[in-house]
């Protein structure tokens, strides 16, 4: 009756293992390397989230790296996610996500880098246009040489954000101040 038992009790556990395996492949799959195939925009949020249909769901996605103005610090914000928007749009609303070690933030949402159609990484051309500063957070530093050497170019540059008139306060600055409810 042992061995009965201690069989089963096996071939439970066998099955519980592959239950959690296929769940977990199922479900994180998507996030474990980049993305082979492009993926369609579904919504601007604004220079720095944007959603994107993975799985048939829509999924909200944080460009790494980068901090754009708020939508409410005027009129910067509202130019980011218009610009997002125009690279988005040229590239037909298709990206490609590339992840790098932490694949989530505390909000839940995706962390990736997402590239147009033409192979042009968006997190530093938001960076390099003007449109966003550097933001890093280790371990997710893959491309930090490449996007700290576009915001540099802007800066040098004095355009949108950091034109003479430009952004007074930094996106983590304002969100300190103007926290949401």
């Amino acid at each position: 009756m042992r061995m009965k038992t201690a069989k089963n009790i096996s071939v439970l556990f066998f099955i519980l293992v592959a239950v959690f395996y296929l769940v977990h492949e199922k479900y994180s799959a998507p996030l474990k390397h980049g993305e082979n195939t492009f993926k369609t925009v579904s919504t601007v949020h604004d220079g720095d989230t944007v959603s994107i249909i993975l799985d048939n769901r829509r999924k909200k996605v944080r460009l790494i790296g980068i901090d754009a103005p708020e939508i409410s610090q005027r009129p910067w914000g509202m130019k980011a996610k218009k610009y997002m928007e125009t690279i988005l749009s040229s590239s037909g609303w298709n990206v490609k996500l590339e992840y790098d070690v932490d694949k989530r933030d505390k909000y839940g949402r995706i962390l990736a880098y997402l590239w147009t159609t033409d192979g042009e990484l968006i997190n530093l051309l938001m960076l390099k246009n003007g449109y966003a500063m550097l933001y890093t957070f280790p371990p997710n530093v893959k491309h930090v040489d490449e996007l700290r050497n576009a915001q540099k170019e802007a800066m040098d540059r004095k355009i949108v954000i950091w034109a003479e008139k430009g952004l007074s306060e930094t996106p983590a600055d304002y969100r300190r101040e103007h926290p949401r409810m």
